[in-house]
């Protein structure tokens, strides 16, 4: 078979005396597996600082995760001072459910999700719930954080 002489690479073809000296035809893939646990690491890192929204302090609850849809549900913010967003866009309380109409096109089966900070008052969270239900929005869902 071949012969390596030393850290060169080089192999020998048989019979073929002392000319038949060729180049290794193998790849290294160490660099490329380096490089691909690098990138690992950094996307597992970045991706739970991509969270969308504004910060909220949520409140915890034993409920399980709802299962992922086609089309990505609209997030209301509810903070303690009262401000309210729909993503990152501030908008006033009695705007709310026309906006909803409008991004909505009047499809009443999108899910919304409600993140209310804990310290906000019970009453504040069901004034913009109810407003939403009384539209006609069925599939509204109140998010929290896992329990320990």
């Amino acid at each position: 078979m071949g012969m390596s002489t030393g850290n060169m690479s080089w192999k020998r073809s048989p019979g073929s005396g002392r000319r038949g000296y060729r180049p290794m035809a193998e790849i290294n893939v160490t660099p490329f597996v380096d490089v691909m646990l690098v990138l690992l690491i950094v996307f597992m890192v970045s991706a739970p600082l991509l969270t969308a929204g504004v910060a909220v302090d949520l409140p915890r609850s034993e409920a399980s995760a709802l299962k992922n849809e086609d089309e990505s549900p609209i997030e209301i913010t509810m903070q303690q001072d009262g401000k309210l967003y729909v993503g990152e866009q501030e908008i006033k309380r009695d705007a709310l459910v026309p906006f909803l109409r409008s991004v909505t096109m009047r499809n009443l089966d999108r899910r919304i999700y409600i993140r209310a900070d804990q310290g906000l008052e019970y009453g504040k969270v069901m004034e913009v719930l109810g407003g939403i239900n009384r539209e006609g929005f069925n599939k509204v869902a109140l998010i929290s954080t896992k329990s320990k």
